[in-house]
């Protein structure tokens, strides 16, 4: 049975994963970047996992990204501007496979559809909400990825024209208002006071309690999500939204107010017709959707067909 590495490129934290054909996780390794070299913990969370070769890598990354040449410049990793994340992921395995990359929501959204909780629907949108907003589109049961590697860029849609500016140098992007980040700075303006950690987490624990002002950050966060849900839906007609990353943790607490906010709006039937849900694999989704691009190279039966390699 043919092995490949999986590894996902987040804002605050990096995944690896040796992955087995059927889609088992077979061992595992995250670790926190955010204030240390990236460059070192990428190769520790290859290194924590990676014990002899590979049939092939797949790499989901927060974007933008060029399939072309493998480069990669996330917008909450400042130092990685043009990085060449696909021949540094390379240079760590022994020997030296095929490389496929993608958006890590792209990745998260091929993930459920292959062994989460997509729908076998043609059309669905993955989104992860966590440290940034990012989206992967499945149209007509393919991954689609555009020309340039980055379709379906949910974090960078514009939904408040006025809004407060956003690291990309957009306005109002759907990022500075859902983001784990942007929730945790919204509660923090309305006075709510985190008993240890400032974080999404905490902030979700006390929505559930009750709080005001962190009901009141998951509302607008929520309404926020469901304007860009809806737009998306008239756009390409989906069966179904699932929602992951870090934040989608909070579970009710999150799809309560994005169901409220879709529910407050109108709109042509197509597009209200897609249902919201939270991922089955959680952390791992992306991890999965990664070794599915993998697997795309290497084997005679994938469980994708997709053009994302270096």
């Amino acid at each position: 049975m043919k092995r490949v590495l999986a590894v996902d490129v987040g804002g605050t934290k990096f995944a690896a994963a040796v992955v087995a054909q059927d889609g088992t996780v077979a061992i595992r390794s995250e670790r926190v970047h955010l204030d240390a070299d990236p460059d070192a913990v990428l190769a520790a969370v290859v290194a924590d996992v990676l014990a002899g070769p590979v049939d092939a890598v797949g790499i989901g990354t927060a974007g933008p990204l060029d399939p072309v040449t493998g480069t990669v410049s996330p917008v909450n990793i400042p130092n990685w501007r043009d990085f060449p994340l696909a021949d540094a992921v390379r240079r760590l395995t022994p020997n030296r496979p095929a490389v496929a990359i993608a958006g890590d929501a792209q990745c998260m959204a091929i993930g459920e559809c292959w062994r989460g909780a997509a729908p076998a629907g043609r059309a669905v949108l993955g989104v992860v909400v966590s440290t940034g907003v990012g989206g992967g589109l499945i149209l007509d049961g393919r991954p689609y990825l555009g020309p340039t590697g980055n379709a379906g860029q949910l974090g960078h849609m514009t939904i408040d024209p006025g809004g407060p500016p956003c690291p990309c140098g957009n306005l109002g992007c759907l990022e500075v208002l859902a983001s784990g980040p942007a929730m945790v700075r919204h509660a923090l303006a309305l006075g709510w006071t985190p008993r240890t950690a400032a974080d999404a987490a905490e902030l979700a624990a006390d929505a559930a309690r009750g709080n005001a002002a962190a009901l009141a950050a998951f509302d607008r966060a929520g309404e926020a999500l469901a304007v860009a849900f809806q737009t998306t839906a008239a756009m390409c007609d989906l069966d179904a939204v699932v929602v992951g990353g870090g934040v989608a943790a909070a579970g009710p607490v999150l799809l309560d107010p994005i169901r409220r906010g879709l529910a407050r709006r109108g709109g042509l039937a197509f597009a209200r017709r897609f249902d919201v849900r939270i991922g089955a694999l959680g952390r791992d989704a992306g991890l999965v959707g990664a070794a599915a691009l993998a697997f795309a190279q290497v084997s005679a039966d994938p469980p994708l067909r997709t053009e994302a390699v270096v």
